[in-house]
């Protein structure tokens, strides 16, 4: 990775719904009405309005985005993606480069230049770590070399395991 890539990506260990950020990404179920996990703790930290909205929304495809208002939230908006479930197939592959593209698409059409994400699919979902990073590493690139000089991506972990694993990846 450049230099000037290293300079725009941050690694953190953290909770996302306490960042304040332009908007954090939610790995969120295609209902969009909350569930455990990051999805859950979104919709608890941003509070009824969040659902609230969501429920206006109409649901979301996988590999597909919407944003929303962040609410209660330290960030000003939420993006919701619904990652694939993981069954080694390449359109799983496809599904999550999906997310982070139309992530990093909504962020550019709203003006945003700081996203917090999560490690779509690779909770409950069950897509492997490593698997994953391959490709969130492809996409951040691509939307780097694509975005403005201040766009900055804040990858938000929740284990150590997972920090590391990133922080692998992200150093070659």
């Amino acid at each position: 990775m450049s230099e000037t890539m290293a300079d725009r990506i941050e690694i953190i260990q953290e909770d996302i719904t306490r960042l304040s950020v332009d908007a954090i990404v939610n790995a969120a179920n295609n209902s969009l009405l909350g569930g455990g996990g990051v999805d859950g703790a979104i919709h608890r930290a941003a509070g009824p309005e969040l659902l609230a909205e969501c429920r206006t929304l109409g649901g979301c495809p996988t590999g597909e985005a919407r944003i929303t208002k962040g609410y209660k939230l330290p960030a000003r908006y939420v993006i919701h993606t619904v990652g694939p479930v993981y069954r080694g197939r390449p359109k799983d592959a496809e599904l999550l480069a999906s997310c982070y593209r139309n992530c990093f698409d909504l962020a550019g059409k709203h003006g945003l230049q700081s996203l917090a994400f999560p490690a779509i699919s690779c909770g409950v979902y069950g897509y492997p770590m490593e698997e994953a990073c391959k490709i969130v590493l492809q996409e951040t690139k691509k939307a780097l070399e694509k975005g403005g000089s201040n766009y900055r991506v804040t990858f938000v972990l929740f284990s150590f395991r997972d920090f590391t694993v990133y922080n692998d990846a992200f150093s070659k």
